[in-house]
């Protein structure tokens, strides 16, 4: 099987190579923006904040998928490529296999927003530098023309994740933590959220969401022993409910190979799997704490001030095999649980460690002041 996916999976590039190449033909268009993602089935994150703020006169096209592994139709290929090769802006939030060998051409931007902010679990360049495995790191990395990040110390470590100069990586700030600083946004998904769920309005929430673990999306796992519901439910049952939001990788193999948690139905006042949500910034805004591992929504989370659990059962495992860009304890404004007992006490102490998430803001999300969608429309314009 894995042989015959790699297989369709080079026809398809060298079809996107050729393509690419004959599209040149055709001029590009100065008002023309591609919005392209292998991980979404709409527009949304990242890139729908930018959409939003591009001002009248741009002709806005869009090519999504909802996972790598979903194919496109011959026409929607067809089109991605032309698009590709006449849009004057590119926009990504992850990394494309048909941006992999790309010719950007001259008046062409290829710009990375990335779907995590700040610099924690090592991608890229980065990486390879450590194991020598270069064959695994995206071609595509390298043809970007500019980067965005969340802070001014992390654009060295995004430079060397993509195998580009520093001069093209922008400390904009995210753009999808520009919702942080609007009221009405966040009014609104509180309201829409308790709206459907309105046996969770006295409760206090959970949000459960680790990264998955693995070298690869396409291997994605978790440990899922390491939780053990019934205990949870006994002791947290009465007066909180968690929401597991599982990595989108983890949760697209959860899916296909019937892998997971027991069933949540027996737990149904308690336990809601809400992976589909594919924003997890917006299940943020009611969690009273979030339990977290390795994952950058600890980057975005830091700006509400709100209790957070770093559940790290295998953080030694973990950083070596991984690797971070810097020794976990850089990274802890909250309480970190080793095991579950250790988790349930720190859920029910929920203390906000405030000193050290403000030191932790500045270092890594301080370009995170809710402006961050014009900064980034302005390295267009």
């Amino acid at each position: 099987m894995k042989i015959k996916r790699y297989a369709k999976k080079a026809v398809t590039m060298s079809g996107d190579i050729i393509l690419n190449r004959l599209f040149h033909v055709l001029p590009v268009k100065q008002n023309k923006i591609l919005f392209l993602s292998d991980v979404r089935a709409q527009l949304d994150g990242n890139l729908a904040f930018v959409r939003d703020a591009l001002p009248p006169g741009y002709e806005v096209v869009t090519s999504l998928k909802g996972d790598r592994s979903e194919r496109l139709s011959f026409s929607q290929w067809i089109a991605r490529n032309k698009n590709l090769a006449t849009s004057r802006a590119v926009f990504l939030d992850d990394f494309s296999d048909s941006t992999a060998f790309m010719h950007v051409r001259e008046g062409q931007d290829l710009i990375q927003l990335w779907h995590g902010s700040g610099a924690f679990k090592k991608f890229g360049y980065g990486r390879a530098e450590e194991t020598g495995d270069l064959k695994h790191v995206h071609p595509g990395y390298k043809r970007y023309t500019k980067a965005i990040v969340s802070s001014e110390e992390i654009r060295p470590i995004y430079a060397r994740a993509y195998g580009i100069s520093e001069d093209k990586v922008y400390a904009t700030g995210v753009p999808r933590t520009d919702a942080f600083f609007d009221e009405g946004y966040r009014r609104k998904k509180i309201q829409g959220f308790y709206e459907q769920y309105p046996m969770l309005r006295e409760k206090k929430i959970i949000i459960f969401a680790p990264t998955y673990r693995g070298d690869r999306v396409e291997e994605a796992g978790y440990a899922f022993d390491k939780l053990d519901l019934a205990q949870m439910y006994d002791s947290l049952g009465d007066e909180y409910a968690i929401i597991f939001k599982w990595h989108p990788a983890l949760y697209q193999r959860m899916k296909r190979e019937h892998i997971g948690l027991c069933d949540l139905t027996k737990y149904s006042d308690f336990a809601y799997d809400m992976s589909e949500y594919r924003e997890v910034n917006d299940l943020l805004f009611v969690a009273d704490v979030l339990v977290t591992d390795y994952s950058s929504v600890i980057f975005d989370y830091a700006l509400l001030n709100k209790p957070i659990v770093y559940y790290t059962y295998d953080l030694e495992n973990y950083a070596e095999g991984r690797g971070l860009y810097f020794p976990f304890q850089s990274y802890v404004y909250g309480a970190v649980a080793n095991n579950l007992e250790e988790l349930i006490d720190a859920i029910k102490t929920a203390d906000v460690f405030q000193g050290e998430r403000e030191t932790f803001i500045k270092r890594f999300a301080s370009a995170n002041t809710g402006e961050a969608s014009k900064r980034v429309v302005e390295l267009i314009s």
